[in-house]
């Protein structure tokens, strides 16, 4: 079956960095829309970066200019970069693709999830 592998999650200082890497796996035959999620403890789970269907990147304003997102296509792999980490950027960060899968209806995938704590 199709799934989302997370990696690359922990604990950093303020200030340092981190990568998460998502890859998806099974028999694909189109991978649509790809990124991240995050949510916060109280808050509403957010978008925090993504490439839309036809290929271009959405960054949410309170990460731009410290997160990037880039893609492995061969590898069906995403990346966040996150640099400038922020105590506020703490989250349970979740991959999503819109993936159709050989002889299945597309839908959305989640991965597993990974924790990112910013703390010092």
């Amino acid at each position: 079956q199709v799934q989302l592998v997370e990696s690359g999650g922990g604990l950093v200082q303020p200030g340092g960095s981190l990568r998460l890497s998502c890859a998806a796996s099974g028999s694909i035959f189109r991978i649509y829309a790809m990124g991240w999620y995050r949510q916060a403890p109280g808050k509403q789970r957010e978008l925090v970066a993504g490439f839309t269907s036809s290929g271009s990147a959405n960054i949410a304003d309170s990460v731009k200019g410290r997160f990037t997102i880039s893609r492995d296509n061969a590898k069906s792999t995403v990346y966040l970069q996150m640099n400038s980490l922020r105590a506020e950027d703490t989250a349970v960060y979740y991959c999503n693709a819109d993936i159709w899968p050989i002889g299945t209806i597309r839908r959305d995938y989640w991965g597993q999830g990974s924790q990112v704590t910013v703390s010092s």
